[in-house]
């Protein structure tokens, strides 16, 4: 497929393709993100999320296909594409026995940044990755949080326009993984580009503009997160009657607002087909209005596994067919 350079794009993969072998990681793959946009490239364990992201960035060369980043060729210009970038793996690279400064003004230098920069800049990011109390302790000394921030901080030290993330907070604990969240979204205000891989829905719902779900190195679906939830099936509301003897009367009740009805006797739930909010709540009130006395009220939305069901035909977790995980080429591209 041909595609055309988009005025705006920061980031285009243009038919992708990487064999190992007899084996296909990713295959034809071609997607845009807009400058100061965040894409989700979403996808289970092996499904050619990471072998595209080191194409991308010229971390490894691809078999066929091409891409752009901030304008430059991922094989014609990869020195360009390096400059235009940062990226940050799926685990910390930092040097665990140098302090946090101190990796900061170690990759402003190999940067080849001037002194008085890294300097200011050091004390920037330090600042604003909540770690200047923490800045001469060795990183080994840093929590897992932590360290993942650093590691943004320091892909961040030479400003670029575009920053890749692959998995940014696997193995984080909830409270560090909503940290890092508003973190990366102070980073796309200031006009940042993402592109991070995530095998979790909430994630890229909470970051992404749009999401591209890839399965077995081929893109199988792309939009926004609202689009691909609604693509694996309808809201429901899931009602909790506090007596088991009130379901017939109140299936009477909510199958005259919502047909499609689904119950649970022994758990005195019923889940009824629903398009959103306004459908729930007059569910609600009907059943309030009629005296029946209900636990709890809520609206059910599409999952992550649902999402990965109905595209893919297999749970998020699955691990099979993991192309992906094992990339035998690790040294980096030259000009």
């Amino acid at each position: 497929m041909n595609q055309v350079r988009m005025s705006g794009a920061a980031v285009e993969a243009i038919d992708l393709v990487k064999r190992f072998g007899d084996n296909t990681a990713v295959d034809g793959v071609s997607f845009v993100v807009p400058e100061g946009t965040v894409l989700g490239l979403l996808g289970p364990n092996g499904a050619g999320k990471t072998t595209t992201v080191r194409m991308l960035t010229t971390l490894s060369v691809p078999t066929s296909g091409t891409g752009r980043v901030a304008g430059h060729d991922i094989i014609q210009e990869p020195d360009a594409v390096r400059r235009s970038m940062g990226l940050t793996g799926q685990a910390a690279t930092v040097d665990e026995l140098l302090t946090g400064r101190e990796n900061l003004r170690l990759i402003g230098r190999l940067s080849g940044l001037s002194r008085g920069y890294i300097r200011e800049t050091s004390e920037s990011l330090l600042e604003r990755f909540d770690l200047t109390a923490a800045a001469d302790r060795m990183a080994k000394t840093y929590s897992g949080g932590m360290r993942r921030r650093l590691d943004l901080a320091v892909s961040l030290i030479a400003a670029p326009p575009v920053l890749f993330l692959d998995e940014p907070t696997t193995g984080l604990d909830p409270r560090s993984r909503t940290e890092l969240w508003e973190v990366l979204r102070g980073l796309v205000r200031d006009g940042t580009t993402l592109l991070l891989t995530t095998q979790y829905l909430e994630e890229a719902d909470h970051l992404a503009d749009d999401i591209v779900v890839i399965d077995k190195g081929r893109v199988i679906a792309a939009g926004t997160p609202t689009h691909l939830k609604d693509q694996a099936g309808a809201a429901s509301v899931v009602l909790t009657l506090t007596h088991a003897a009130d379901l017939g009367r109140a299936v009477e009740l909510i199958r005259s607002c919502s047909p499609e009805l689904h119950v649970e006797e022994a758990s005195r739930r019923i889940t009824a087909q629903a398009d959103g909010l306004a459908d729930m709540t007059r569910i609600g009130n009907l059943v309030e209005s009629s005296g029946i006395p209900v636990d709890d009220l809520g609206l059910k939305r599409p999952s992550l596994d649902d999402v990965f069901l109905h595209l893919t035909g297999h749970r998020a977790e699955s691990t099979d067919d993991a192309t992906d995980t094992a990339e035998p080429e690790t040294a980096g591209v030259s000009a």
